[in-house]
């Protein structure tokens, strides 16, 4: 029975880890950017490179993994032995969990550099389900804070 908890609870972990990606695509808007003002320009894509967007390591996958792991290790032996297992196996799921998160939430992206029509030239990456071209004229989107994407005309 208890192999059986545990196998649950890391299917419940995998796919949590897979829910809490923070998406970067130029077409979904987290809920706190509603009705916030993005300052728009427009130009013309000169170069697009392909890159690899980092996953996140949240204490959802290091305490998902050191509980998983706890278990594991504490099934082992009986006694102290046991409690020292499941103290190593802790330590061992946590950075699991971490490096299956991660994993679990890298995606595909762009480096899109753009020249505004204003004359400047700024790069942007973000996530790679949307398709631009060289030469394509998009609008820039930016804040602020620093954030910025790119769509289409």
């Amino acid at each position: 029975m208890r192999e059986v908890v545990t196998m649950a609870l890391i299917g419940t972990f995998g796919l949590a880890a897979v829910g809490c990606a923070t998406p970067s695509s130029p077409d979904i808007y987290s809920r706190g950017d509603a009705m916030k003002a993005w300052h728009v320009s427009s130009g013309e894509v000169v170069d697009i490179k392909a890159v690899r967007i980092d996953g996140t390591q949240s204490p959802l996958g290091t305490a998902g993994g050191g509980y998983i792991g706890y278990e594991v290790g504490h099934s082992v032996g009986h006694g102290n032995g046991s409690d020292i297992a499941g103290a190593v196996g802790a330590v061992a799921g946590a950075a699991a969990g971490r490096a299956v998160e991660r994993a679990a939430t890298r995606q595909d992206g762009l480096q899109i550099t753009v020249r505004l029509d204003s004359g400047d030239t700024i790069a942007i990456v973000q996530s790679a389900d949307v398709g631009f071209s060289t030469g394509e004229h998009v609008r820039v989107l930016r804040r602020g804070n620093g954030e910025a994407r790119v769509t289409k005309t």
